[in-house]
């Protein structure tokens, strides 16, 4: 038994942000049949590198779990197919850009009047409505809208990009939320409802410790002026053998331990202070400490005292750590030659109804014929829609 048996889900979505919500649903026991279309493929499809079936390993990740029926959505034939399958599903998540669905007849008032216990998700840059609802978008432009790049990297340099796509996973993780909200309403009052999720507002909301200070105080963020930002010694220190040291002990008893160890009693006076002067003194003394052993010799330093210090790492040494070992942070997943892939585990653990792992992500159109024999559609039909491009299989 998993938690969320019975839940079915068409995902018309494509490259990150509702993908990886998907694959938690998905991971949680939800099927989730993946829409895609003949000609125009999800650009994940083609990111390298490939994996031993000829898959991008990026899309075997994101897409594990899901089954791909390919169908052109723009004929008559695609719309009849998509109305009649989601009189059996649940939910239907979108990800493309305000009325686009609609256009094709398949939007949420068109849909609803079939089924209106469908709950339907639209995952878009800006959302249904304002100025920017229908401009083009990435990661690092709602980042960038959000107010959030702004305090990104050091004075000296400016912005900096993200190494992950805050913006991206974080409305992933939304549309999971207000679809299993969504389910729970339906369940007092057997409605559906629209849910709309927008990756701007999603990384806007994320600012949750410097919004208050902005909102309230005026104290506007810039980088390295902050807490946790690099304006204190909250920071990262090279070592000796040019590898980074964290160091967040902010709390009394914390940075003791760490001053003590680095034999620089003298600055936990100065920690609790947050002028210029004191930050600069104590930051420069940590840097000089850090500086004098390698990363090993500290590790072995810090492992008996709680001071909050811990190694940076590669992501290959984040695999091997003890602690996400064993956690399980890495699952073995079988693809579809009898082999496995490695791929990082959804990060929510039950006791009753542990997460399923079955399947890499598919070839295109692996569940198609399947899929629309099971909804009474002929062999002779499939293959006329076959050789017209209305369908893969």
């Amino acid at each position: 038994m998993s938690a969320l048996k019975g839940l079915k889900i068409l995902d018309f979505s494509g490259l990150l942000p509702a993908p990886y919500g998907t694959r938690i649903l998905a991971d949680m026991g939800a099927e989730v049949l993946r829409i895609e279309a003949p000609t125009r493929p999800d650009m994940v499809r083609v990111m390298p590198p490939f994996d031993e079936q000829g898959l991008s390993a990026a899309h075997s990740s994101l897409n594990r779990n899901k089954g791909s029926l390919v169908v052109d959505l723009k004929t008559p034939q695609g719309v009849e197919i998509i109305k009649k399958l989601v009189q059996e599903y649940d939910i239907v998540v979108e990800q493309f850009r305000p009325n686009v669905m609609a256009r094709l007849g398949l939007g949420y008032d068109d849909l609803n009047a079939i089924n209106p216990r469908l709950i339907y998700c639209a995952v878009t840059g800006y959302g249904q409505q304002g100025v920017y609802k229908n401009r083009a978008g990435h990661d690092l432009n709602y980042l960038a809208i959000a107010g959030i790049l702004d305090y990104t990297g050091r004075k000296e340099s400016g912005p900096m990009p993200l190494p992950i796509q805050a913006a991206d996973i974080t409305g992933g993780l939304y549309a999971v939320t207000g679809i299993l909200a969504a389910v729970i309403h339906r369940q007092h009052t057997g409605q559906g409802q629209f849910v709309d999720v927008s990756l701007t507002d999603a990384a806007f909301s994320l600012q949750a410790l410097t919004a208050p200070a902005a909102l309230v105080g005026n104290q506007q963020p810039k980088p390295e002026t902050d807490v946790l930002n690099g304006g204190t010694f909250y920071d990262c220190y090279q070592t000796a053998d040019n590898r980074y040291l964290s160091i967040g002990g902010l709390e009394p008893q914390f940075f003791m331990a760490f001053a003590n160890a680095i034999a620089r009693p003298d600055l936990i006076p100065l920690a609790i202070r947050h002028d210029a002067e004191a930050v600069n003194t104590v930051k420069t003394a940590i840097k000089e400490a850090i500086s004098q052993k390698t990363l090993a010799e500290w590790q072995a330093i810090f492992a008996p005292i709680e001071a909050c210090v811990e190694p940076v790492l590669s992501f290959a040494e984040a695999c091997q750590h003890p602690q996400l070992q064993s956690r399980q942070m890495l699952v073995n997943v079988p693809t579809v030659n009898g082999n496995t892939q490695t791929q990082i585990a959804t990060p929510i653990m039950f006791s009753q109804t542990p997460n399923q792992y079955q399947h890499t992500g598919t070839a295109l159109g692996s569940h198609t014929k399947t899929t629309l024999l099971a909804q009474g559609f002929t062999e002779q039909q499939l293959q006329e829609w076959q050789q017209q491009g209305i369908i893969v299989y």
